[in-house]
This record gives C-alpha cells, structure tokens and sequence, in this order.
C-alpha cells in the first residue's frame, strides 16, 4: 500500500520550502506621505484661507513666541539637570546635609537653587537621596525645590515678567516656604510605611556617556511636547476663548487662583517653560499666575505618576494633596505681600 502525501494547500507551503510572500497591496509610509501632499495641495485654498484668518494669525503668533522663548531655556536646564543626576554622586548631597533633620529640610531647599534640575530629573534625585540615608524630609524638600528656584527657572521668569521683577522674588520665596513646610511636615507626620524604597535608577550599570545622552534624549522629547501642548493652550486662551470668559475668571480672586493651579497641575509644563506660558496670561493678576508657578514644578500629571512608580502609590496620594493646597495658600500669602 503506498502512501501518498498530500499536496499542500494554496495558503501553505510543504516542509523545507521557504515561506512565499503574501501578495496583496501593502501601505508605506511613502504612500501615505503622497497621499498626504496630495490632499494638502488639494485643499490648499480652504487651508490658506484658515491660516490667514485674524483669529488664527493671532493664535500662530503667541504659539510661536512661547516656544522660542522657552525652547534655548528648557534645552539648557534638561543639559544641566541630566548632567547632576548621571555625574554628581548621591554621596556628595549625603555628606553634604546636616545630620539633624530639622536643619536638614532647609539646606535642602536651598540646594535646589544652587543645583538646577527640572521635574523629570528631581525625582530620581530625591529617590536616589533616600536609597544612599538621606533622612526622607530633606530629600522631599529637595524634590520640590530643584525644579522651582533653581537658576534656570529664576532667569526664564525674570526674562518672561520683565516688567515685574518682584515675580522672581515671590517665586523663589514662595516655592522656598513650600519645600521646607512639606519637608517639616513630613518629618512630624509621615510613615515608614507610606514611603516605599526607591528602586535602583535606570542609568545605573549604563556608562556616562550613554546615561547622559540618554536621559536628554528622555527629558526633551516628555519637556518639549508639554511645552507645545501649554503653548498650544495658552495661544487658544488668549486668541479663541471669548474674552469675556477670561475676564470673568480673572476678575474673581479665589476662581483665578483656583483656575490658573488646576491648569498648572493639567499641563505639566516643565518648569524652565512655565513662565512664558502664564506671562501670555495677562487677563490674570499676578498672585494668580504666581499660584501657576508655584504648583506647576511642584505637582502635575506627569509629576503625580513619577512619584507613583518611584515612592509608591501611599505616598503619593497623601503628598500630592498636601503640597497642591499649601502651595495655592502660600502662593496667596506671599502674592499679597510682594506682588
């Protein structure tokens, strides 16, 4: 009896034969861009039309001028803040700290201003703190201060509020009174239990070289598109929402603060950026726009999900609340008195 083996089947191919290609139409990128140029040089009546309205004349010309006066400041500060977390030691800020916790919290709040790094970076700053015996408190003052008084951020607020000088003043006093308050305040109310310890940092076993690179690689590509995401905002507030609502927002104190923090917390902007942002803002009065700076470095989403992964989900929902409400209260007190 002879045994004869099947032919294979039109969809498969027998053993030890090389797989053919499917045949079909296959979409590339080369296609798709065609199709788009096409529909572009189609539609380029209705689009010039669009582009030359008043409306979005005046959106295109604030979107621009934010992003070309934050862009060379956030590029410097996510340089400078790549190069302390990958070539400064945690053991330099170790050694550094007084061994009191009381005095610890303030010497840490003032390091942030002598040692610039942006959001993205001061969390794994203060992770690393933590992980090398850092008493908690001052590393969670240091967390919230770096990224908001450090010289960076001083110079592009000074640079955005040229005719308020005292903004730099009442930004560096108030975001100051926050860290060390929240560093207090956990060294009087925290738990061990609610901090969870820090995972390794991912540049570590990673030479200098490519850890550097790779965390500005990281920082501008998340910094630069919330900075076109706030500039897109702010461009929107001032050229396509109706004056009338921005009025009737700013004219209430308590909604114009209240309003201007929750955006600050939506936006996520980093924080050599932020000021250029709020300064388009002029509707608002200074202690409001204050309150977006203060809360901005200090708390938003993608800030929020970085303490999550890095602290723990417990400490991350009693902090965030806490330090949202005291920076809104302190960016009041101190508005009232320097603005």
């Amino acid at each position: 009896m002879t045994l004869t083996r099947p032919a294979p089947s039109p969809g498969r191919q027998s053993d030890g034969e090389e797989p053919r290609p499917r045949q079909g139409r296959q979409v590339g990128s080369p296609l798709v861009l065609t199709m788009v140029l096409l529909l572009v040089v189609a539609a380029q009546g209705p689009v010039r039309q669009a582009l030359s309205a008043p409306v979005m004349q005046s959106w295109t010309t604030v979107f621009v001028a934010v992003v070309v006066q934050a862009l060379p400041f956030l590029v410097l500060g996510v340089l400078l803040s790549a190069a302390i977390a990958v070539f400064v030691p945690a053991s330099f800020f170790a050694r550094a700290l007084p061994k009191r916790p009381a005095l610890a919290v303030p010497v840490a709040g003032v390091a942030g201003a002598v040692l610039p790094g942006c959001e993205c970076a001061s969390v794994p700053v203060a992770g690393a703190l933590v992980r090398r015996g850092v008493t908690p408190a001052a590393a969670l003052a240091f967390l919230l201060s770096a990224p908001a008084i450090n010289p960076i951020v001083l110079t592009a607020t000074a640079v955005a509020f040229p005719r308020d000088p005292g903004m730099v003043l009442a930004r560096f006093v108030a975001s100051l009174l926050v860290a060390c308050v929240m560093g207090w305040l956990w060294q009087r109310l925290g738990r061990a239990a609610w901090l969870r310890p820090p995972d390794r940092p991912a540049h570590e076993g990673v030479g200098r070289g490519a850890a550097f690179w790779g965390s500005v690689r990281h920082d501008v590509t998340h910094a630069g598109g919330f900075l076109v995401l706030g500039a897109m905002t702010a461009a929107t507030l001032k050229s396509v929402v109706p004056a009338g609502w921005l009025h009737a927002a700013a004219g209430n104190p308590v909604v114009s603060v209240l309003a201007l923090a929750v955006l600050a917390v939506l936006l996520s902007i980093c924080s050599e950026a932020d000021a250029f942002v709020v300064a388009s803002l002029t509707e608002f009065s200074l202690t409001a726009r204050l309150a977006f700076l203060v809360v901005g470095p200090m708390i938003d989403l993608k800030l929020f999900a970085m303490q999550v992964g890095t602290f723990g989900r417990g400490f991350a929902t009693r902090f965030a609340p806490a330090t949202f409400i005291l920076a809104i209260l302190v960016s009041v007190l101190v508005g009232a008195v320097l603005l």
